[in-house]
């Protein structure tokens, strides 16, 4: 059986041991069936099977898909699709030595974050940038270099849950610092702040919370508000913003968000955001702010554990470089390109896409209005219009589906299975993958 074609074949690619390894493992799969009287494959059979057998866990379980849940920045896909620029500057990392802490001027020693420190300087006005692997490393650094030992004040209607039942009381008491939770769930108001302040206080904190709106009877302190209040006890004051944009979204028609920039000159000593959400990089959380206490969090000894290697951090400048020419910038991040994408651009592909979607599942598809949603905690009330094609099957399709070459993902909902086409920019990859599986028997 290994000393066939297929078997040298199969050799020469995986290795004798793996191959030896599939054919006993699909001789065992096939025994206690031949011993209640099947008929016993033949050679040729056994060989077909290790060898698929073999091939799919070659497959990578990190694999590109097809995003048409309509979530453009879907935490479990992955968030923000790279530009090419940063593409290409982290390919060119990985393919050689690169500068990581090396500097070309002097020869000697260089920082690691010098590669993304006077971009972040140069865009948000701060004094100082640090980057870390995502921003709850960003909070749980400047917490724990800041706030260890002592109180941190934070309005009780921050207390957020985000993905994966994390919560920000454990993110703090994992930083060392002793929650002092101030207001209500639904009001704070300025003196809670200023009542709360004692000698045990280490700093005053606003945290975005990005994914829930509290409405009705309410009131929160304004984060400039929450700055002055700590300056004159002479504290600094943390702004946690979660995902953090670099550029207002209302200027592409979106509901602007509050930037980075604003955190800054509304007297935050130190912010916090994510580069792999509307940044449009890949993961990472920054560190930005007061020179004194942006370094302070540098030589704090989880720095080191939550660094960020050099793959990231080229992609993290070739992206950055990118928010220099606002007036290119929604063409070239797909984040954003996805974000603002017209309505009548999804409604012509789904009106293209239907015929052949319904052709290939073997039930009916049609054009479908919709609404897709930012994702990541980002604007949680907030959708955009956007075509699908609407599919009748649903759960065996859906599965169909993601068993393709590139896996398609889509939403189930309302008795149907929705394809939004609000991030499909290859229509025919997407053509050619679904050709390559074929239609229904």
């Amino acid at each position: 059986m290994l000393r066939g074609a297929l078997g040298g074949v199969a050799i020469a690619r995986f290795g004798r041991e793996a191959v030896v390894g599939a054919v006993r493992a699909t001789l065992a799969g096939v025994r206690p069936a031949v011993l209640a009287g099947a008929e016993a494959p033949d050679a040729e059979a056994v060989a077909d099977r290790a060898m698929a057998a073999l091939e799919r866990a070659e497959q990578p379980s990190l694999r590109p898909v097809f995003n048409l849940t309509g979530v453009v920045l879907h935490t479990n896909l992955g968030r923000a699709v790279l530009a090419e620029a940063a593409v290409a500057a982290a390919c060119g990392a990985m393919r050689s030595a690169a500068t990581l802490e090396f500097s070309l001027a002097d020869g000697g020693r260089g920082e690691r974050d010098d590669h993304v420190r006077a971009l972040l300087c140069e865009l948000t006005g701060a004094e100082d940038a640090i980057a870390v692997n995502n921003n709850a490393a960003a909070l749980v650094l400047a917490l724990a270099a800041l706030g260890a030992g002592r109180e941190t004040v934070v309005s009780r209607g921050e207390l957020i849950e985000i993905g994966g039942a994390f919560r920000l009381p454990a993110i703090m008491a994992s930083a060392g610092t002793r929650l002092r939770e101030v207001g209500t769930t639904n009001r704070t108001h300025p003196r809670d702040y200023a009542e709360a302040i004692g000698p045990d206080t280490a700093l005053l904190m606003k945290v975005h919370t990005s994914n829930f709106l509290v409405q009705g009877f309410t009131s929160e302190v304004a984060p400039a508000e929450v700055a002055r209040i700590a300056h004159a006890a002479g504290l600094p004051m943390v702004d946690d913003l979660g995902s953090g944009t670099l550029v207002d979204l209302a200027r592409f028609g979106l509901k602007r968000e509050r930037t980075v920039q604003d955190a800054v000159r509304d007297g935050a000593d130190i912010v916090t955001f994510s580069g792999d959400k509307l940044l449009g990089g890949p993961q990472a959380g920054f560190i930005i702010g007061r020179r004194d206490l942006v370094q302070r969090c540098a030589k704090h000894p989880l720095k080191r554990a939550l660094r960020v290697d050099k793959i990231r951090l080229a992609a993290l400048e070739a992206t950055l470089k990118l928010y220099r020419n606002p007036a290119t910038l929604a063409a070239r991040l797909p984040t954003l390109r996805s974000l603002t994408r017209p309505l009548a651009e999804t409604q012509q592909a789904a009106t293209r896409l239907a015929p052949t979607l319904a052709a290939w599942a073997g039930c009916a598809a049609e054009p479908a209005p919709c609404e897709s949603q930012i994702g990541s905690g980002a604007l949680p009330l907030e959708t955009l219009p956007s075509f699908a094609v609407r599919l009748a099957g649903t759960d065996a399709l859906a599965a169909r589906l993601r068993a393709l070459p590139r896996p398609v993902i889509g939403r189930l909902h309302d008795g149907a299975l929705w394809l939004d086409l609000r991030c499909l920019e290859d229509e025919a990859g997407f053509i050619a993958n679904l050709n390559a599986a074929g239609t229904p028997a």
